[in-house]
């Protein structure tokens, strides 16, 4: 007899006071990401559509093993937090899916490691933003709920994609320019001129 997988989740806040992380104690998508803003696009995510069933869910993002939930001003999370995590707990244990099959996730190739959805590297520099972004802003950005990824370079422009509790947060200007291009700018000098945020 097959032995049921028990969810268990736990909340965590991060700096967008807008979104809460849903942690799971499994993987909810092995590989890749999915960000739904409207109630038309959770129709990929059997757990995005009965989240927007409450009035004040405004963006729902799943990766690896968490759910962030971007709400709007109607409530307090307080008020709600305790009520999402058990709503989300039940989903999960009651088999209730969390992508709908053949739904094309942010990160196409499964045979990348979960984290990796970046664009293709044409160059050494590249790369080496790449590898930097891994090993020095990923970790942390996931530790908020949210997602990054490298997008293009040019002219020393790096054009990166931020998603999950990162998108729209009020900090997310100042850790972008003060964090993640002063690191660039640090540990690749005279490639790197600036960073920018771009729309997925």
């Amino acid at each position: 007899m097959e032995e049921k997988i028990v969810y268990s989740v736990y909340a965590e806040s991060n700096p967008n006071p807008a979104a809460m992380k849903f942690v799971a104690n499994r993987f909810l998508l092995p590989n890749g990401s999915l960000e739904m803003n409207s109630v038309e696009e959770a129709a990929k995510s059997p757990l995005a559509a009965a989240l927007f069933k409450f009035p004040f869910v405004k963006a729902v993002f799943i990766t690896s093993n968490f759910v962030t939930v971007i709400k709007n001003d109607m409530v307090p999370w307080d008020e709600v937090v305790l009520e999402l995590r058990e709503f989300i707990r039940g989903h999960l244990n009651s088999g209730g899916g969390v992508v709908q099959e053949g739904v094309h996730l942010t990160e196409p190739d499964i045979s990348e490691p979960p984290r990796m959805a970046h664009a293709a590297a044409s160059s050494d520099v590249e790369q080496r933003i790449i590898d930097i972004l891994d090993e020095y802003v990923r970790p942390a950005v996931e530790g908020d709920g949210g997602h990054i990824s490298f997008q293009s370079y040019a002219g020393g422009r790096v054009n990166v994609l931020l998603q999950g509790a990162c998108s729209g947060c009020p900090s997310s200007t100042y850790t972008l320019k003060a964090g993640i291009e002063g690191l660039l700018k640090k540990m690749l000098p005279g490639e790197v001129e600036e960073v920018v945020a771009v729309n997925g």
